[in-house]
């Protein structure tokens, strides 16, 4: 936090134009495709200067009315702003609502998706896998770089969800699904954020448990298949998994580029939960 105050004042009258901001990480991810990447200047004044930004994983209206209240004109944010992963203009309904909050208060909007994705050591898979208490580095990696594998000693499987589940309450999500045989024994555990929710890529890496995102993983397919032949796999909120990554790229703004102090607002999942406990299931 004191970094990101010193930053404020010696950036003051400084600042850094939003398209050199996107320019920054382009230049430093080759694994980006510049010709279809979403990491651009989404909405507001490309050629701007700003000394301030907030980063938060998803351009929520709850994060824009933050960054105007706290008198900041740009939002840097992982995910999309208006619903679709091109970010295109709305024509209709609640998203023409933003388009006018966000131009109304003079806020500019940058996505960083496809760079902080894959950032080495930083970005999103890293991240979560260092929240959820893996401290050596991945034993390999699948799926160009966005499903890694990590080794722990033996746990049983229902403990291990315990486990998983207790980190995440402490940004939002108490709560986990667990599919799988609480006894089983695992130990080489597959981490992916967001749609990179391979199973079957998981398993060819040798992991004997997955933990992946609802967004990217389908009871119909592969969470079905992975029960039929009893895999264990932890299934946690798109949000929860990547949200880790999110105050590490607040922190690399405030070391690496001058003259723009950032800010890290949380996003936090947008449901509750909310039941009574489950019925066992009827045994044929």
């Amino acid at each position: 936090m004191l970094s990101y105050w010193i930053k404020t004042w010696i950036g003051k009258g400084r600042g850094m134009k939003a398209q050199a901001i996107v320019e920054h990480f382009l230049d430093r991810a080759p694994w980006v495709d510049r010709a279809h990447t979403v990491d651009r200047v989404v909405y507001g004044e490309a050629q701007a200067d700003f000394d301030r930004c907030l980063v938060t994983w998803i351009s929520s209206m709850r994060a824009l009315h933050a960054a105007v209240a706290r008198g900041i004109r740009l939002v840097i944010t992982h995910e999309p702003t208006f619903y679709n992963h091109l970010d295109e203009l709305p024509t209709a309904g609640a998203g023409l609502e933003k388009v006018e909050y966000i131009r109304a208060h003079g806020l500019t909007i940058i996505r960083n998706h496809d760079g902080w994705d894959r950032w080495p050591q930083l970005g999103m898979p890293w991240a979560w896998g260092r929240f959820l208490g893996f401290t050596t580095p991945p034993v390999c990696e699948g799926n160009k770089g966005y499903q890694h594998r990590y080794d722990m000693p033996p746990m049983r499987f229902g403990a291990f969800a315990r486990e998983v589940a207790r980190r995440c309450a402490a940004i939002g999500e108490p709560v986990v699904q667990a599919i799988g045989d609480d006894e089983t024994p695992v130990s080489r555990i597959g981490v992916n954020t967001g749609c990179a929710s391979d199973i079957a890529e998981f398993q060819s890496m040798g992991c004997d448990c997955a933990i992946v995102a609802d967004d990217g993983s389908c009871y119909w397919s592969g969470l079905q298949r992975a029960a039929d032949s009893g895999y264990p796999v932890i299934r946690v909120n798109h949000g929860t998994c990547e949200e880790p990554g999110m105050p590490l790229l607040a922190d690399y703004i405030n070391a690496n580029l001058a003259g723009l102090a950032a800010e890290h607002f949380p996003h936090g999942p947008i449901f509750h939960p909310v039941g009574t406990p489950p019925n066992q299931p009827q045994k044929a």
